[in-house]
């Protein structure tokens, strides 16, 4: 369970990074019922301004000592590329202590250089993607995905990936209505999922008259139907090959995958909210078949349905 956040910030700090991780972990959203996160930022000194790449300073409330016993500890991006041997010691210590490390765009190089990501697969901006692999070559770098969840450690690609990272950690530890509050007050969609590709056209797709935003909030009202690529593509007036090519320049995926994807995301909503079985919640969300359901159940989330709804369902069902 998340209780605790500490965020590490360091000079020539991103400030849009920054501010995703406030976004998400730091605001007081009880009015929404909501839980409220202990929320610390820590520098090397309390009170000590730290400088950013968008002209202005933050000043922290705490220092190091303010990430110690934090159950996830961020790093967002710097332009730095060498840091304080102070700061690296009490990233170590968090994790040594069981502490969830998150990183968000070129904060994974600060990860790095503290020793946290020998042998481990991670994600960070494609820009400074060739930058890592030179200066940690026993890290595996995958310049291509939004995010990579290896666990206790969450590292994203940049500035609106970020954003997916965080939604996606909420939602793994607190649970779809708690991501799903969070997402409605910040106006972003709460579900694109870390394996898709970093540069597509349209990474949020808009609901206008030449997008397939209105198809793709058909289909959410209709999952529990079947589809098909050319049965959707005749819905939006295309060719199945126009169809196809603007889905991934839109969404970042193929139109089975997508759907696939909010089929599950669906069924982990009724697992949490409902008491309905297996079988039927493989009904409502289009799978056909629980065996089905727990395939794609699986492979999405990593888990089987049932230990899934045993560690998340709302006490109110």
């Amino acid at each position: 369970m998340l209780r605790s956040v500490a965020v590490l910030v360091l000079d020539e700090l991103a400030v849009f990074e920054f501010g995703v991780l406030c976004e998400v972990f730091g605001l007081d959203r009880s009015d929404d019922d909501l839980p409220v996160l202990e929320y610390r930022v820590c520098g090397l000194e309390a009170g000590r301004p730290v400088s950013t790449t968008g002209g202005v300073q933050i000043v922290p409330e705490h220092g190091l000592e303010g990430i110690a016993g934090a159950d996830l500890v961020a790093v967002p991006a710097t332009r730095l590329r060498e840091y304080p041997e102070e700061a690296l010691e009490a990233l170590r210590a968090a994790e040594a202590a069981g502490a969830t490390m998150l990183s968000v765009c070129s904060g994974v190089f600060v990860l790095a250089a503290a020793g946290l990501l020998s042998g481990r697969r991670v994600a960070t901006h494609w820009h400074s993607a060739e930058e890592l692999r030179a200066r940690y070559p026993d890290v595996e770098v995958d310049q291509d995905v939004l995010f990579v969840d290896e666990g206790n450690l969450i590292t994203s690609a940049g500035t609106a990936a970020g954003i997916d990272a965080c939604l996606h950690l909420v939602r793994r530890e607190l649970g779809s209505a708690v991501v799903n509050g969070i997402a409605r007050r910040m106006v972003v969609p709460p579900q694109r999922e870390g394996g898709q590709r970093q540069f597509i056209e349209r990474p949020v797709p808009e609901c206008s008259a030449d997008s397939l935003g209105p198809i793709l909030d058909w289909l959410l009202g209709h999952l529990d139907e079947d589809h098909t690529v050319a049965g959707l593509a005749r819905r939006a007036a295309m060719s199945e090959r126009t169809f196809a090519r603007r889905f991934a320049a839109e969404t970042g995926t193929s139109p089975l995958r997508w759907l696939t994807r909010q089929r599950v995301l669906h069924a982990r909503r009724l697992l949490e909210d409902t008491d309905l079985s297996v079988d039927a919640v493989a009904d409502r969300c289009g799978f056909g078949s629980a065996t089905l359901l727990r395939h794609h159940f699986r492979q999405v989330v990593g888990v089987p349905p049932a230990d899934y709804r045993r560690s998340f369902q709302s006490a109110a069902v």
